[in-house]
This record gives structure tokens, sequence and C-alpha cells, in this order.
């Protein structure tokens, strides 16, 4: 069971990152990249009508969950007018009411929406069969004759829907001119299809909805039919018999009903605005994550406050930095003073930037070093050594600012930023391996410990691995786990290949 606790461990731990990376990303659209922006719609009703006396009530069509969309936001516009909003049926209605209206009335609903990935909304089960229409003669032989001819050309019901509908849009025959005679507008073709569609029994439905395009103004809705294939609501296009919706369509509501009623009021107007709106993707992911009663974001770095979310910005690479010192180490053979020295070092080359970094550290490394040499001649005890060399190495820091600021380099003021406790740390493992192992050991791990400094800041300044960990957090429990596996590695490293590559006998005889 030992043997089989560190691979549980680590699978526990990818597990759970990948399922909460990928619920982020396909359930509520957080992007992988930086930068992104989300393609949203302002969609904008606009009713008015005339009050004739008394309290007043407008009921209007609102969208409810559409296919295919999310809505981000709302806002219901309207002055000493109350507000209601209640469900319909398949419908969602905003309820206006007032007491003494004057003049014309006008009111506004305003609505962000967001296009999905993939449907949300839980498919309707099927209704059944529905009930075959009450004709009279001669529309009831037509309409036998008319269903009779569209089975022997379809094969399922999505099938006989389509072509029906062209057989409508096209030169119809005598039965079928019977009921296209009374078709004069796309809702009373729509009527006309659901009527025939219900002499085979097959449940159809009239819906509304309106066409996304950027800056669009005085918009009216479309009328569209569909139909119920046994598993879910097919669109079909009333005018070509097309399936599906065209791109950017959103639902606005269901049925044969106006979008508007009234109460003592009359002439009811109803317009729609549309305009396109390009918002930060992360934004649009919060706001449907909180649209869909998703607790992630409660949970997330976007709640903090902003000084907050800038630290985390930089601590969330820290692991990231660690596992790679781990990789360097135990798999490279990089030799290295200390396991966190270099990916320090790299956080303050951020700041300083690489090159101004790197000149810096060599700088400071090597007076401090000559210094530390003088040190050792004075005979200290460890502890007032390491406290002179902290000293020192502040006021080295001091001088080359200073110096720096009269020369008119800008890069040197941020040498402040540099640990100097790791830098006396680092001078004073240097110095000891310099009189231990001989100054070749000490360059060669001064040297690898800024080659790691260097891969850890070109690292950390990736924007996408930056965007990565502070978006998706639990990432780091996958960094966690490559650590854990790194940890049970035994084997050669890549340098002792490299040097006892003579011993493995390659090349002999």
């Amino acid at each position: 069971m030992k043997r089989f606790h560190l691979p549980l461990v680590i699978l526990v731990l990818c597990s759970a990152s990948l399922g909460m990376f990928f619920h982020k990303v396909y359930n509520l659209g957080f992007p992988l990249l930086p930068a992104q922006t989300a393609d949203n719609w302002i969609v904008e009703a606009r009713v008015s009508f005339e009050p004739t006396g008394g309290a007043v009530t407008a009921r209007v069509f609102i969208p409810n969950e559409p296919k295919r969309f999310a809505l981000l936001d709302e806002n219901f516009i309207s002055r000493g007018y109350g507000l209601t909003t209640d469900l319909s049926g398949e419908n969602r209605e905003a309820i206006w009411t007032t007491r003494h209206p004057s003049g014309r009335q006008t009111l506004y609903y305003r609505t962000t929406v967001s296009q999905l990935e993939r449907e949300r909304r839980m498919e309707a089960p099927y209704p059944g069969p529905v009930s075959m229409p009450n004709l009279e003669e001669p529309y009831r032989s037509a309409a036998d004759a008319v269903v009779q001819r569209v089975r022997e050309r379809s094969a399922d019901i999505t099938s006989f829907a389509t072509v029906l509908i062209r057989d409508m849009n096209n030169t119809p025959d005598e039965n079928m001119a019977l009921f296209v005679s009374r078709a004069d507008t796309d809702r009373d073709k729509v009527r006309t299809a659901i009527q025939l569609l219900a002499g085979a029994r097959i449940p159809a439905r009239m819906v509304h909805g309106i066409p996304l395009t950027d800056r669009a103004r005085d918009l009216q809705p479309q009328v569209w039919l569909e139909v119920h294939n046994t598993r879910q609501w097919v669109a079909i296009n009333p005018n070509t018999g097309a399936v599906g919706y065209p791109p950017n369509f959103l639902v606005w509501w269901y049925g044969d009903q106006d979008p508007v009623r009234l109460q003592r009021a009359r002439n009811p107007q109803i317009s729609f605005a549309v305009t396109q709106n390009f918002q930060d993707a992360v934004d649009v992911a919060q706001q449907r994550a909180q649209m869909m009663d998703s607790r992630v974001v409660d949970f997330s770095l976007f709640g903090l406050p902003i000084q907050t979310q800038n630290m985390y910005r930089v601590l969330l690479l820290v692991p990231v930095g660690a596992m790679l010192i781990v990789l360097l180490r135990n798999i490279v053979g990089v030799q290295t003073f200390g396991t966190f020295m270099p990916i320090l070092i790299a956080l303050s080359f951020r700041e300083t930037q690489l090159l101004g970094g790197v000149i810096l550290f060599t700088l400071i490394v090597s007076l401090g070093l000559a210094i530390r040499f003088y040190l050792e001649r004075l005979k200290l005890l460890l502890v007032p050594r390491l406290a002179a060399v902290v000293i020192v190495v502040i006021m080295i820091m001091l001088a080359l600012s200073i110096l720096s600021h009269n020369l008119g380099i800008e890069h040197g003021l941020s040498i402040a930023l540099f640990p100097m406790v790791i830098l006396a740390m680092t001078i004073e493992r240097m110095s000891l391996v310099w009189e231990e192992h001989g100054p070749s050991d000490a360059i060669r791990q001064g040297i690898g410990s800024l080659a790691v400094a260097v891969a850890g800041y070109l690292l950390m300044i990736n924007p996408y691995i930056d965007h990565l960990f502070f978006v998706f957090p639990e990432l780091l429990l996958i960094v966690l786990a490559v650590t854990l596996l790194l940890g049970r590695y035994t084997g050669y490293r890549l340098s002792e290949l490299l040097r006892f590559r003579a011993l493995s006998g390659r090349g002999n005889p």
C-alpha cells in the first residue's frame, strides 16, 4: 500500500486541478490567453403606448434563458413605474404598472448577452403528438392530401417540416394553394405551417427573435418555426426551410402572441436596437458564473482588493520557479547556492530588467566576496561575520544606487529590491566553497545560480504563464504533483551522464 501512496496523492491532485480548470474554461468561459476579449451584444427594446385613463399595466416579453446565449446584465428603464418580472409559460415578462400616467409613455429594457460555446438550457421533454386540427371541408381534404404528399418525400420529422416549408414557398399545387393564399406575412406562414404539421401530429411552435447586427436600429422581431423531433426543438426557416438559426440570432419569446399587452392603454409599439460591445473575457466569465450561481468566483482571486491581487500575481509564480529549480538541480544537475536563492533573485530581475539585474548582481557579489575575504583575516565568529556581510551588502547597494543616479542610469535605483539577506548568505556560501573546494567550484556554482535565476526570470515574465496561474490558481496543484514526482527521482543527472560518459565503455574496443 505504501508504494501506491505517492502515485495516489499525485492522481488526486491532478484530477482536482484539471476538473476545476476544465469547469472554468468550458462551462464558465474563462479565457486561456491574456488580454482576450469577448464579443457581447447590447440589445435594447423600446416600448411606447398611449394611456386611455386610469392605472396602466404593460406586460412585455423579455428573454428567458435564450438558446446559445447568456444574459450578463439587465436594466429596466422607466420613470414613475413599478416593476416585477414573472414567468408566463415558456416566456418571461416584465410587468410595468403606474397609477396616473399622462401623455405618450416610453419604457426601455436593455440587456447584455454573450454567446455560449454550448447550450446551457435543458431541452423540454417531448410534448407528445398534438391533436388533429378541426378543419371544415374543403380544407380537411386539402390538408390530408398535403400531409400525404409531404410524407412520401420525407424521412423524419425534421425533413417533413423542411419539405413542407419549401412546398409552401415554391409554386404550390391546388391543395397547398388553398392554405398559402391566406398567408400574406411570415407570421401567417408560420401559423399555416403549424396547422399543417398538426395534421401529421407533429408538435410545432412559433418563435420570435432578433438578429444581432452591429449598430442596428428600429429592428422588428423575425418569426421562425420550431418543430419537436421527439428529442429537441429544431428551428426551421419559414422562407427557405433551412434547419437551424443563423449566427447571432437571439430568441426573444415563443408563441403566437404580441410582445406587448396593455391594460387601459392603446397603440403599442416596440422596436429593437443592437450594438456590439467588446468586453474583457475575464469580466464576462465572472458575470456568467454569477448568473449560473457558481461559487467558483466567490473563491477566486478576483474578489480580493487590487493591491492584494497584484501581490499574488508575483507570489503565485514562486511555486513555478521552485519547480524549475527542482528540475534543474535534480534532473539536469545544475549546482546553485541554496535552494530558493535563484528564484528570489529572479523576482528581483522582474523590477531591474534582465541585463541590468545580472550586472548589478555580479557586481554586488564580487565586491561582497572581496570584503568577505578581508573579514576572514579578522577571525570573527560566524554570527558577527554574517551581520558584517549584511551591513556591507547594504552599503554597496546604497553606493551603487547613488552612483547610478548621478550617472543618469535609472535602472540602478531598483537595486534596493534585491533581497539583501539572500545576497549576504550567497556571499558567505560562495566564500566557504572557495576555501574548501577551490575557486573553480565556487565560480561554477555562482554561474549556475545566475543561470537558474535567468531561466526563472524568463519563465515568470511570460504573460501566458502569469495569466494562467492567476486566473486558474488550481494549476498549482499540478505544480505540486510534478514536484512530488520529481522528488522520487534517484537516477543519474544529465550533467553526471556527461561527466562520466568515458566510464560507459562507449568507443572502447
